[in-house]
């Protein structure tokens, strides 16, 4: 089992993530860490599967209105709403200036808990 070491922050929107190479959507993003995502979507996401994922943020943040990262999905179930599935991905390959952007979003838009 993947055992977590960052704390997983919720943010007050449900981000749209995309993969960049198809521009279909993955999912909306429930929680976030520079590790790991959450995303919540209408379809099952396999387990293994890799992608080059793009998150759009509610407004610019240090002149960009988007995270790139690849992820690889780890774990999938059934979301509590039966409509909807959870997928939990890894982050891989994300730059330090993506980093820095998930802690601002996170700093103005996550839950303070």
């Amino acid at each position: 089992m993947h055992q977590r070491k960052l704390h997983r922050r919720h943010l007050i929107y449900y981000l749209r993530v995309f993969n960049q190479q198809s521009g279909v959507m993955l999912g909306h993003l429930v929680d976030i860490t520079p590790d790991g995502v959450m995303l919540v979507s209408e379809t099952a996401i396999a387990v293994g599967a890799k992608y080059q994922c793009e998150m759009v943020l509610p407004q610019e943040i240090s002149g960009t209105k988007k995270v790139c990262f690849e992820a690889r999905s780890v774990w999938t179930k059934q979301d509590i709403n039966p409509d909807f599935f959870a997928t939990g991905f890894e982050i891989r390959n994300i730059s330090e200036k993506d980093i820095d952007l998930i802690g601002t979003l996170v700093d103005r838009f996550g839950f303070k808990d």
